[in-house]
């Protein structure tokens, strides 16, 4: 054996270990091409020792050229690398389900085509270092090219979906919003629930293969509603849904930075989002919300029925506000004040549009809206064993949510306050403003503030400073916890605002 084999076992064996990091990244972004790529830049760039690995790792492959054991040093420094991103996973480790399995079998093929390419050439040592830290853009390739494949293996899934919606024939209500969406999905279940058979899309099934499994496992005969969260990464993802789904009432909710980075800007969100009309005999839209009064008249304009909400407008067709409790107005009329409840008033007159449409009587509205479900990790009240409060808000990764939760926790009576987080992503160029502006508000009205990872550290920490609270650092959400119960005692509060997997730094 020469040492030029023994490089290429070694690389071979570094770009393995490397590969299952990635893949693991794959799988939690969903299987999106070109974010594994991007996870890995972002890793990479992350703190004094990855950057100084990754320059090792660079100056190393140069100097295979000369120095064949340099392309050694690059393989471990890929399999080891970056530091902080396990092998393994702490809250998502790999699960190999069919489609990682084709995946990496994909990935596979395209990596021994390489190696087998760079042998043929004989480029030596140089081209072996080079492959041990291209398993991230070997992986994006392969989702690239899968793409279209598992499309269309999706679609079966999707036209017996079709067939099921078209023989059960319920009226089919769908929902769509940057932030709210599942909140408003199960308000809207609670108000309809009394008067007709609802069935809606289980916890964030809100993509063609969630809506197609879930008409398909829990669509039944005599369903006299189906209620369709849709949620989507770019243009043209809610429009392919509803082309199947062919929704008769819509709801627009909210229009936030939320995926940002994906969009690019808050109008390609607008028009994005709006998609979800094009079915729709009725649609209901927060005209409170960024660009949506304009789209709410262009609506009325082509001569759809709109039901315009808000928390604001006064003149909106169900106008609801909180002050010790809410207060409803359907067309001007209050039909209720001051119930007790806690939701946020827009997702309310959201829920409440859809029970107009579909003829809940006013009274039965105003019974069932003090009963509303609270969705698992979004502003959930909980006392842990040991008396401390706890808002548990992990859910949410949105700039208005994280507000609500703010305030939800400022109005809670506790000795001490403390705030828990690793701030929002997928915010784009308003990632770094945005969890500034959380540092503050949760500063102010905290008295601990515990930043969780290095996402967000810098932002938050920036703008911790304009306030008041103690401001605490660790790695990781088991780390946060173990200061929870080590620092609160009954009768403290905490607030959980959002969770990251720990492929996030």
């Amino acid at each position: 054996m020469t040492f030029s084999d023994v490089c290429l076992i070694a690389c071979f064996v570094g770009f393995a270990l490397s590969s299952l990091r990635w893949l693991r990244v794959a799988q939690r972004e969903h299987y999106l091409p070109w974010t594994t790529t991007r996870f890995a830049i972002r890793w990479w760039k992350l703190g004094a020792v990855n950057l100084f690995a990754l320059t090792m790792a660079f100056a190393a492959v140069i100097s295979s050229v000369w120095f064949a054991a340099g392309a050694i040093l690059t393989a471990v420094l890929a399999a080891f690398g970056p530091f902080g991103l396990g092998l393994k996973g702490r809250t998502s480790s790999l699960a190999w389900t069919r489609r990682l399995q084709t995946l990496s079998a994909l990935h596979l093929l395209l990596s021994l085509t390489v190696l087998t390419t760079l042998r043929v050439i004989d480029i030596g040592a140089f081209g072996y270092a080079l492959l041990s830290l291209a398993a991230p853009i070997l992986v994006d390739l392969a989702l690239a090219i899968l793409r279209p494949i598992e499309q269309r293996a999706a679609n079966r899934y999707v036209v017996q979906a079709t067939t099921t919606l078209e023989r059960i024939d319920p009226v089919r209500v769908a929902v769509t919003g940057s932030y709210g969406k599942t909140t408003i999905k199960g308000y809207i279940r609670h108000l309809l629930s009394d008067n007709y058979s609802v069935v809606a899309s289980p916890a964030s099934f809100n993509n063609s293969a969630g809506l197609s499994r879930a008409v398909n496992e829990h669509l039944t005969e005599g369903t006299e509603v189906f209620i369709a969260e849709m949620g989507t990464y770019g243009p043209g993802e809610i429009a392919d849904l509803v082309k199947w789904v062919q929704p008769s009432i819509s709801v627009l909710a909210s229009i936030g930075p939320v995926h940002l980075e994906r969009f690019g800007d808050l109008d390609t969100i607008v028009s994005s989002k709006s998609e979800i009309f094009s079915s729709s005999r009725i649609a209901i839209v927060n005209i409170d919300a960024y660009g949506l009064d304009t789209e709410a008249n262009r609506l009325q304009a082509s001569g759809i029925t709109v039901l315009k909400c808000s928390s604001e407008n006064a003149a909106a067709n169900i106008f609801v506000t909180a002050d010790t409790g809410l207060s409803i107005s359907i067309d001007g009329r209050e039909i209720a004040r001051n119930l007790k409840s806690d939701a946020v008033p827009i997702n309310v007159a959201c829920a409440i549009a859809v029970a107009v449409s579909l003829g809940v009587a006013e009274e039965r509205i105003v019974e069932r809206i003090g009963a509303l479900p609270v969705p698992e990790h979004r502003r959930q009240l909980l006392t842990s064993p040991s008396g401390i409060k706890i808002i548990d808000d992990t859910y949410n990764s949105n700039p208005a949510g994280a507000a609500v939760a703010l305030s939800t926790l400022s109005q809670l009576q506790a000795q001490r306050k403390a705030v828990v987080t690793p701030g929002m992503v997928e915010l784009g160029s308003r990632q770094s403003a945005e969890n500034r502006r959380l540092g503050v508000d949760a500063s102010l009205i905290a008295d601990d503030f515990v930043i969780v990872g290095k996402t967000n550290r810098a932002a938050l920490t920036n703008g911790a400073r304009d306030g008041t609270a103690r401001v605490h650092f660790v790695a990781n959400r088991q780390e946060a916890t173990e200061w929870v119960r080590k620092n609160l005692t009954q009768g403290d509060a905490v607030l959980y605002e959002n969770d990251l997997p720990d492929h996030y730094p």
